[in-house]
């Protein structure tokens, strides 16, 4: 919802500020989401005033004008054909920001003649799309501000906009009145009566209308008409265009103007049909199979069996409640209207929208529910504006229906307030509250207003008045028990982390060391440290002198400790600080595991075997799940010194590197005296991303309940490729779809070289297709195929296999 400070204040009566005003509006439940003032990107213009415009030497469209300006004379070059002596103009120095050209402007040579600064156009300013000349002002100093001149003489060229979130209950604050009318109840102002307002009809209505049975009782209960004949369509009135132009709507004509102003001052949508262009009556129906809609968005929407439809004798005219028609939708050359006003029901209206996919003005209010009783007010307001701008003369009303009774009572216990809330608020205050809402209090009851149906039970009377009071004012205060309730959580989220990575370890099946944070100098440098910074002063051995940069190295000696004495297969892990100086911050804390050995006891099924990078990539994965990674990351080949340079990856988020793994290098494991294979990981525990919403709950499952495909591909690529290179690339062709790939196969070798050619080999991929809102059809699927294949090709260089 949009409205301007200056439409406001046509139904407040206030002196507050903009800042006061947004945050009344926030604190009300109004959800200001922006504030956008046009006065800030026009400050530093001034204004100025032609002394002298002559020919430029070398160009027949240039003049060359003297220009008084709060600096003196100054020289502008200007191609607008009515710069002329005499006028007083805008002005834009060197250095100024120009926003309709997105320029900043500095001193320039025009056809060899110098110019020091602009005379700004409409457009050039965004003040409106006119750019045929520079402005001219009928007024005005020399060197005066142009927004001061704005503000005394078009205060709505710089109007502050505000834009606001309305929540789904709250349909009465999507008119500029309902929002004035909370802002009054807070105590911003007053609101301003509306005037009563009785057109008189001077001729029957030439063009019936009338309630078909199926639609009479609920879809559409209430529906009023009138014929204005003799109107004269055309551009609306500056202040008309310039209101819709503020909040971001294209002015169209006077009579759709009309139209969109009271759908967004009143929340009253209307509709004009043109008159010449219906035929017969207009009948209110349920659409029939088969039946069609050229709507105004210039698109045809095929309809559906119970559809609201207003129609007259040739077919449908108009979507009830959701948009009008194109064949009789008003012209310029339109001379005769007939004004709609109705009330049609909020499912209804909601159901045919999403069903046809249309998102109008009118849709967004009906679904929520607007004033029933406001009905026949706003078209009598509607045809008077009509008659003011337009001309004409008004026919008298066609009444179909009449409008749902919302009346409904609810007790108002005063006493409440204090047992839902928690806030002390005098019974007068409160019964002051609901009055200034437009709550008809009798006795202790209260009756909502008939643009309030979200207000339905003795709770939602104290929510209101809570919410104008502002439930800012709540105070805290302990609860009295007997006994010690839940207690604050006490541990850090890294502490928690911990927690976590700790029990997956455990859970995979390796066995927690507890290591001296203290190494030998020889270890350190293997893993990177060794420096002075890390260098203990006072060691207690020589096997202690520094500080650790990694917990590999306590691993691996305890490895080789336990394999001296027989162990050769071994699962070992550690939680704990590392250290990459000696300064306080410079530590952080790492989760390392280390595999050594084979995989599994000997059995006679075979399934023993020397342990691998993919047993420690699988268990980092763990580990990463746990701590929340995302799923979808990325594995680099940049890692340090001490892993194997062909067999070792880096997870990270782009520069974000949250773990290590792969086989330790062989020079390592004799340098530290552990007999291979060892493979290990580590996770840098605060590297894992937080996550953007703390809550003390799981997320929700999300699971698809369809179909999901799998489709396989091999392609043909140079022998150094590798497959995460392919892997990676099926992944990025579509980020939605595409659940997971994996390679399931890959031929290399002599045979391979012989088939696809020397130095080549195959890489075969599985991608498993996910859909989420509709079933695959073959051709989406072969879409995405499609992309894939290309994705591959291109980073791999390689083709698809036939």
């Amino acid at each position: 919802m949009k409205f301007t400070l200056s439409w406001l204040k046509d139904h407040l009566d206030t002196t507050a500020s903009v800042d006061d005003i947004a945050y009344a509006l926030t604190d009300l439940g109004l959800e200001v989401e922006e504030i956008t003032n046009p006065a800030a990107r026009l400050t530093a213009f001034t204004l100025a005033k032609v002394t002298e415009a002559v020919q430029h030497p070398d160009a027949d469209r240039l003049r060359v004008c003297k220009v008084m300006t709060d600096e003196g004379e100054k020289q502008i070059v200007c191609g607008a054909p009515n710069a002329r002596a005499g006028i007083t103009v805008v002005l834009a120095k060197p250095g100024d920001y120009v926003p309709g050209i997105d320029v900043t402007l500095g001193v320039g040579k025009i056809r060899g003649i110098e110019s020091h600064g602009m005379m700004c156009s409409e457009r050039e300013l965004e003040l409106s799309d006119e750019h045929n000349g520079i402005i001219e002002l009928p007024s005005g100093e020399v060197g005066q501000k142009f927004t001061d001149w704005l503000a005394t003489n078009n205060p709505g060229a710089v109007d502050p906009m505000f834009h606001i979130k309305i929540t789904p209950n709250r349909p009465d604050a999507l008119g500029v009145r309902g929002v004035a009318r909370d802002l009054a109840a807070r105590g911003l102002g007053t609101l301003k009566p509306l005037p009563a307002v009785k057109v008189a009809g001077t001729f029957p209505s030439p063009i019936g209308m009338t309630l078909a049975p199926e639609v009479a009782e609920r879809a559409c209960p209430h529906f009023l008409g009138r014929v204005i004949r003799g109107v004269k369509n055309g551009p609306s009135p500056a202040w008309l265009q310039q209101r819709l132009k503020a909040i971001g709507l294209r002015p169209i004509s006077v009579l759709v103007d009309i139209t969109n102003l009271f759908t967004f001052d009143l929340n009253r949508p209307l509709h004009v049909f043109d008159a010449a262009k219906v035929k017969g009556n207009l009948v209110v129906r349920s659409a029939q199979e088969g039946e069609s809609l050229l709507a105004l968005d210039g698109k045809t929407y095929a309809l559906q069996p119970g559809m609201t439809i207003i129609a007259d004798d040739h077919g449908v005219e108009s979507l009830g409640g959701v948009m009008g028609g194109e064949a009789s939708g008003c012209s310029d050359d339109t001379t005769d209207v007939f004004l709609e006003a109705a009330y049609f029901d909020p499912i209804r209206t909601a159901t045919t929208g999403r069903a046809l996919k249309i998102n109008s003005d009118a849709r967004y209010r009906f679904e929520r529910g607007i004033d029933p009783a406001f009905t026949a007010e706003g078209i009598e307001r509607a045809t008077q504006l009509i008659l003011d701008l337009c001309g004409g003369e008004a026919s008298e009303l066609v009444i179909a229906g009449k409008a749902p009774d919302t009346t409904r009572a609810y007790r108002l216990d005063t006493a409440r307030l204090i047992s839902l809330v928690g806030m002390d608020i005098p019974p007068a205050t409160q019964r002051a509250t609901l009055e200034a809402l437009g709550f008809t209090l009798n006795g202790d009851m209260a009756t909502p207003p008939s643009w309030r149906p979200d207000v339905l039970g003795e709770a939602d009377l104290v929510e209101e008045v809570a919410r104008i009071a502002s439930l800012t004012k709540l105070e805290g205060k302990p609860l009295t028990r007997a006994t010690a309730g839940v207690l604050r959580p006490i541990l850090t989220p890294i502490q928690m982390r911990e927690k976590a990575a700790r029990r997956t370890i455990a859970a995979l099946g390796y066995n927690e060391c507890v290591t001296y944070s203290f190494i030998d100098e020889g270890a350190a440098k293997l893993f990177g440290g060794g420096t002075d910074a890390v260098r203990v002063d006072n060691p207690i051995s020589s096997e202690m002198t520094h500080l650790r940069p990694d917990l590999l190295p306590g691993l691996l000696r305890a490895a080789a400790r336990n394999q001296a004495r027989g162990f050769a297969d071994l699962a070992l892990a550690e939680i704990g600080p590392v250290f990459a100086g000696g300064e306080p911050g410079e530590q952080a804390l790492h989760a390392t595991g280390l595999l050594v050995g084979s995989s599994a006891p000997r059995d006679p099924y075979g399934s023993r075997r020397p342990v691998d990078v993919f047993d420690a990539k699988a268990d980092v994965e763990a580990v990463l799940a746990a701590l929340g990674a995302p799923a979808r990351v990325q594995v680099g080949r940049k890692v340090a010194g001490w892993w194997h340079p062909g067999r070792s990856g880096a997870i990270g988020l782009g520069p974000n590197v949250m773990a290590t793994f792969g086989e330790v290098h062989p020079k390592v494991l004799a340098e530290m005296g552990v007999k291979g294979p060892a493979v290990a990981f580590t996770v840098l525990v605060a590297a894992v991303p937080f996550p953007k919403v703390k809550t003390p709950t799981r997320p929700a499952l999300t699971i698809s309940d369809l179909q999901a495909v799998d489709r396989d591909f091999a392609f043909v690529v140079d022998k150094g490729v590798e497959a995460l290179t392919a892997v990676q690339a099926a992944q990025g062709a579509d980020k939605v779809l595409i659940e997971s790939v994996r390679v399931f196969d890959q031929f290399t070798g002599d045979k391979a070289e012989a088939q696809m050619g020397p130095g080549k080999k195959s890489i075969a991929l599985t991608v498993r297709l996910q859909p989420t809102t509709a079933t695959l059809t073959d051709a989406d699927i072969e879409a995405v195929s499609k992309k894939i294949v290309e994705k591959v090709t291109k980073a791999t260089g390689g083709t698809l296999r036939g």
